[in-house]
């Protein structure tokens, strides 16, 4: 089933685009609006949770962007955004920790989970990254 969805998307890889800017879009609308109204639920500061929220923005731009332009090289945009993803992650993980005294469980399910989508869809975006290159380079040989 991985292998042919990673067939399908090959064949039109500027949809890994949307698919990463509607959950970018996604992780900001939750971080900004929905858990900054349930600060005690989850208990990261509202401050924190902005700073987070500004990440997703920017990659939501930047994925609309990828989708919207004709690239020669998508490898090298799709790679782009898989790393940054990846730091993130670092960074929501970080956040995390420098909250580890107020974070309640629901705020580590939160964190958990939304890195451990996002690091699936990263590592997706870099396999598919990959084949581009490898389709790439069999077009080039004589």
């Amino acid at each position: 089933m991985i292998k042919k969805l990673l067939k399908n998307i090959i064949l039109n890889p500027k949809k890994l685009f949307l698919i990463d800017g509607f959950g970018a879009f996604l992780s900001a609308f939750l971080l900004g609006v929905v858990l900054v109204k349930f600060e005690s639920t989850i208990g990261i500061p509202p401050s924190s949770l902005y700073f987070l929220t500004v990440f997703p923005l920017i990659f939501t731009m930047y994925d609309f962007y990828c989708y919207r332009k004709n690239h020669n090289n998508l490898r090298c945009f799709l790679k782009g955004i898989a790393v940054v993803n990846l730091l993130y992650c670092c960074l929501s993980i970080g956040v995390a920790f420098l909250h580890r005294k107020t974070i309640t469980n629901l705020g580590w399910i939160y964190i958990i989970v939304e890195v451990f989508i996002i690091t699936i869809l990263s590592n997706f975006e870099l396999k598919v990254a990959k084949q581009l290159t490898k389709k790439t380079n069999k077009k080039l040989e004589p």
